[in-house]
């Protein structure tokens, strides 16, 4: 198949959704399909990638985002674009200008369509002091998603959260993790030395986006109780964002590890003792499974992959959603108590270490195929009645 994916972001940037649309993107090219990636023009040269050709569209960038950008609207040229190669199967994985141009230019020639539900927009304008945007940003939501055959989620709880905002074609895609890569295995001495920390001191990480609707002061908040139980205790930051330059000039003391890829971010991970997770924005949250992944026993909320894959007591502490107190207490309690964190760390890695990445391909590949020959047998059926 001929598949077209449409993102206003994907690697060199660094973000959960890029990721995830790049490891679809890299898994269908592995399985044989021919990907037309359309993705904003970047700064940064694009790396070719076997089986992923890439058309780059104007772009802009994305305010309060450094390094992030957004795709302007570009219907005449995907309609030449998509002529002169048709896809059987379109995924738009973004809500912006470039995507709605993608849906557009998809249904007006009637090539099958679906979309991804990535990143909660609408629970964003709140903390960026536009709540009152809150039910428009979600009618533009409504309006986008509907206009595909379906719409991607990671998990049942956003799939009817979806269904509750009036959209109605929601469709289950669930996320995996590599755990070759995020294993326990990646622990690495020299980089906790570098830290300053010795074997018995616990080391709190934080990686994402480093911006206001990631609920960053209770972050914080948990790690000053866990630092008041260990003095000891460090905190380790990966990732940037438009909060990075006043967290550092409030917090000092605590380890900014920028942005980090690959085998360093695996490493990052795994010489760590605790993740608290107290985003309330997420509609997955890879970073939680990446946790588990390499041992890392996680505080999060019941939201997301929380949800799914924390088993509270188990693997971490899954908190009742808007219970800062509870979260708090839990990071603490955790955080002293090693022999704790070293049991749960055992749970975390065993309990997703049956994910996998190649599964959630094969299903994407049936869905659109799936798709696709729906598209034809309906082609078909207008030719006979016609």
């Amino acid at each position: 198949m001929r598949i077209g994916i449409v993102s206003e972001t994907y690697p060199p940037e660094i973000n959960g959704v890029a990721l995830t649309v790049h490891s679809l993107a890299a898994g269908l090219a592995a399985h044989g399909h021919d990907i037309d990636l359309i993705r904003p023009r970047q700064s940064q040269p694009q790396q070719a990638e076997p089986g992923i050709d890439v058309l780059e569209v104007r772009g802009g960038a994305l305010p309060r985002y450094p390094g992030l950008r957004f795709g302007l609207p570009a219907g005449r040229t995907l309609r030449q674009h998509w002529s002169q190669q048709r896809p059987d199967a379109v995924y738009v994985a973004t809500e912006g200008p470039l995507g709605w141009s993608a849906m557009r230019a998809a249904r007006r020639m009637g090539i099958p369509l679906s979309s991804g539900f990535h990143t909660r927009f609408d629970s964003y304008a709140d903390h960026y002091g536009v709540g009152l945007l809150t039910p428009l940003v979600r009618g533009y939501l409504r309006r986008f998603h509907q206009r595909a055959a379906a719409t991607l989620v990671p998990t049942d709880a956003l799939a009817q959260e979806l269904h509750d905002m009036g959209i109605s074609n929601a469709r289950l895609l669930r996320r995996a993790v590599d755990t070759q890569l995020f294993h326990p295995s990646r622990r690495d001495d020299d980089l906790r030395a570098a830290w300053g920390v010795d074997a018995a001191t616990p080391v709190v990480l934080y990686v994402g986006r480093i911006a206001p609707e990631k609920n960053l002061e209770l972050a914080i908040q948990a790690f000053r109780a866990i630092q008041r139980r260990v003095p000891g205790a460090r905190y380790v930051w990966v990732g940037d964002g438009p909060a990075r330059a006043a967290l550092e000039a409030a917090h000092p003391d605590f380890i900014y590890a920028g942005v980090q890829r690959g085998e360093a971010l695996a490493r990052h991970y795994a010489s760590a003792d605790l993740f608290p997770f107290p985003s309330l924005s997420e509609t997955f949250g890879n970073v939680i499974i990446e946790a588990l992944a390499t041992g890392v026993p996680v505080v999060a909320y019941a939201e997301g992959a929380a949800r799914e894959h924390l088993v509270d007591g188990v693997n971490g502490y899954c908190i009742a959603s808007g219970n800062a107190s509870a979260f708090v207490d839990a990071a603490a309690r955790l955080a002293g108590n090693p022999a704790l964190i070293r049991h749960m760390g055992r749970a975390a890695h065993a309990g997703v270490a049956g994910l996998s990445p190649d599964a959630v391909i094969r299903d994407f590949e049936t869905l659109l195929r799936e798709m696709a020959e729906e598209n034809l047998h309906e082609d078909a059926t207008n030719v006979v009645h016609a």
